[in-house]
Formats: structure tokens, C-alpha cells, sequence
């Protein structure tokens, strides 16, 4: 077995060592660091760790996934939120023949807006602001012409009115490229760190950790890449058990499902996944249509009785002349969905 692949076990082994308890909201700080980072990532299905391209946007999530056809490309996103909430990501990225290495840096931002500052019998008093930061650093590696390793450092900060958190988080990671069979299979370690200083004296609290495997596939006669991506390794219950909720669909159209253990066997297990896939049109890819699935999104978000597309996504890209300009839309609730705008581009295409 390869070296680099012993090393890689204790990590897996040790991270998956946990159970962990159901309902992952609620649980953690800085959570806004799981927002997806682009157009692109957002119309499909939200989590995008198992694609090897030129889109500096994936190194957020999976910094091995940094490689030197990102030299140089520069992209701005921008995400519009319900309540008007916006939040976006720019990221800049470069190649050193010399040493080997990618590195890129980026930013996270969310403003929330102004928010009324109401006191303990709910009446209005102002109104007070607040945001949330941060600055992405990361590298990758080459091991051999398979095997990538990477890794990402993460500053961030958070004002929530008066109260204020600073802290950091690393993300590593290794991608497996076989570009002989179009596949490739990803292992994520998302968010390791901690809180610096907290809201309140001495509360640290946990950040959202997320250990995360994926593979993808591009069919060889047909310009169609699919993925397939498992989060939430390391802790296997993520159902949230309403008592109140009565039993619904696992899946979209389908009969009522008793609550057998099966079933919520079936229903948790499928809360970790998450589908998507992505058609390549045209020679050079210039027009991009995109499909996204997330099941726990759709669990988590669907109105009881009402119907709704909640947990699917969509999305398009288009590059025009030196730009490409990136559109996707996440339903989340019957009340509305998320609005996601990008675009891109790469210095080097203005000195041809």
C-alpha cells in the first residue's frame, strides 16, 4: 500500500470514531462556514469536494483539490439570502512551478443587515448590526500522479451586535485523480479548530466539524459528470425527531413511510448523501447546466402536508469571451429559495 495512504488512515479512523447525536443545528459556532462558496457549488446541491478543474471555488471546501490549471483565475460570488441576508466568497489563486505547489486565498463574508434590538418584553428599542468573516489561506501538493494532498488555514471573525468572536480553522484533505477512468475520490476533514476569544467570558464552543468522502465520474460517451458525496461521517444519527411531525415521504412523490426502524434507517442514512450532476456542452465546456440533490436539506425543510421542491437545486455556466458568468438557485422552503451569482475569469487569458 502506498505511504501516503497509511498515513492517511489514523486520521479516517480517528475522526470516525464518534456517534455523535441527531440535529446538527444549534450545535456550533461560525456555522456560516459551511455556506456554499460559489454559483456553481450552490446548483449543485450545495457541496462540490469531487470535481479536479480550473475553478479556484473548490479549494474552499477541499484545498487538494488546488492544481495549476487555477493559475491566476480570480472569482467574485455572491449569494442572495432570504430576509436579506447576503453573503459572498472572492478567491485568487497561484501556481510555483518550483516548488510544486498551489496556494490560493480567499474570503467568506455574510452581513445579516440591521436587525431590530428589542429588550425582554420583546419591544423595540433600535436596531444593531451584524457580520461574519473569514480569510481563507491554503496549498496543495502533488504526491505522485495520482494522489494530491492539501490543506487550509482559516481566520475568522463574528460581531453579533455587541458581542464579538475571533478563531481559526483548518481543512485537509487528499484527492485520488485517475484521469485515465475520469474518476475521482476525495476524504475532507472540514473546520478543525477553535474559538480565540468567545461571545462571552470562557463559553467556547465547538465549531461545525464535518468529515466528508465523495466520488465522482465522467461518463466516457456522454459529456455528463456525476457525483456523489457522503457527509457527516463521523457522526451517524443527524435525524431530528419531532414528536410533533407526523410521518411523511422519504423521498420525493413517493407513499407515506411508517416509522419502522427501516425506515428510519433508510431516512438517516440518506441524510448524509448528497447527488448532483453536471452536463459539459460544447468542445470547450462553455455552457454548463447543473442538477443538485440534498436529502437532508429536504427533510430538515419540507412543511408537513405541503408539497415542495425543497432540497433541489439548479444551476447554469456560461463563459463569454474571457468570462465566465455562474447562476444557481437552492430551494430551501416553500416560502422561497437562494439566488446565487458569479463571475470568473483568469489573467493569463488577457495576454493572448
Amino acid at each position: 500500500m502506498n505511504m501516503n495512504k497509511i498515513l492517511l488512515l489514523p486520521i479516517f479512523f480517528l475522526a470516525s470514531y464518534n456517534n455523535g447525536i441527531a440535529q446538527l443545528g444549534g450545535q456550533t459556532t461560525f456555522s456560516f462556514l459551511n455556506l456554499s462558496p460559489s454559483a456553481r457549488v450552490s446548483g449543485l446541491g450545495g457541496n462540490l469536494i469531487t470535481v479536479v478543474d480550473d475553478d479556484v471555488n473548490l479549494a474552499y471546501a477541499n484545498p487538494a483539490l488546488l492544481n495549476p490549471l487555477m493559475h491566476q483565475q480570480i472569482s467574485f460570488q455572491h449569494n442572495f439570502h432570504l430576509g436579506s441576508i447576503q453573503n459572498g466568497y472572492a478567491a485568487y489563486a497561484q501556481h510555483f512551478e518550483k516548488l510544486q505547489m498551489t496556494f490560493h486565498a480567499g474570503i467568506q463574508y455574510v452581513d445579516y443587515g440591521n436587525l431590530n434590538l428589542t429588550n425582554e418584553l420583546g419591544e423595540v428599542e433600535g436596531t444593531f448590526q451584524a457580520n461574519e468573516n473569514a480569510l481563507a489561506l491554503g496549498a496543495s501538493r502533488r504526491l505522485d500522479e495520482r494522489i494530491t494532498i492539501g490543506a487550509n488555514v482559516k481566520l475568522i471573525s463574528s460581531r453579533l451586535e455587541t458581542y464579538n468572536s475571533f478563531g481559526f480553522a483548518t481543512d485537509l484533505a487528499a484527492v485520488y485523480a485517475d484521469t485515465a477512468n475520469r474518476f475521482v475520490a476525495t476524504l475532507v476533514l472540514k473546520n478543525v479548530g477553535s474559538q480565540v476569544a468567545t461571545y462571552t467570558e470562557n463559553n467556547f464552543e465547538p465549531l461545525p466539524f464535518d468529515l466528508q468522502v465523495g466520488i465522482s465520474k465522467r461518463l466516457r460517451h456522454l459529456p455528463f459528470r456525476f457525483s456523489v458525496i457522503y457527509h457527516n461521517l463521523h457522526n451517524w444519527n443527524i435525524r431530528y425527531d419531532d414528536p410533533n411531525r407526523e410521518d411523511e415521504p422519504l423521498f420525493f412523490g413517493e407513499d407515506n413511510a411508517a416509522q419502522s426502524k427501516s425506515s428510519i434507517f433508510i431516512d438517516n442514512l440518506f441524510r448524509h448523501f448528497i447527488f448532483n450532476g453536471e452536463l459539459l456542452i460544447g468542445a470547450k465546456e462553455n455552457l454548463r447546466l447543473r442538477l443538485g440533490y440534498n436529502h437532508y436539506l429536504r427533510r430538515e425543510m419540507t412543511v408537513a402536508n405541503l408539497g415542495s421542491m425543497a432540497g433541489f437545486s439548479f444551476g447554469l455556466g456560461v463563459k463569454i469571451n474571457r468570462f465566465r458568468l455562474d447562476y444557481g438557485r437552492t430551494i430551501y422552503h416553500i416560502a422561497g429559495g437562494l439566488n446565487h451569482l458569479g463571475i470568473s475569469t483568469n489573467f493569463k487569458e488577457f495576454r493572448k
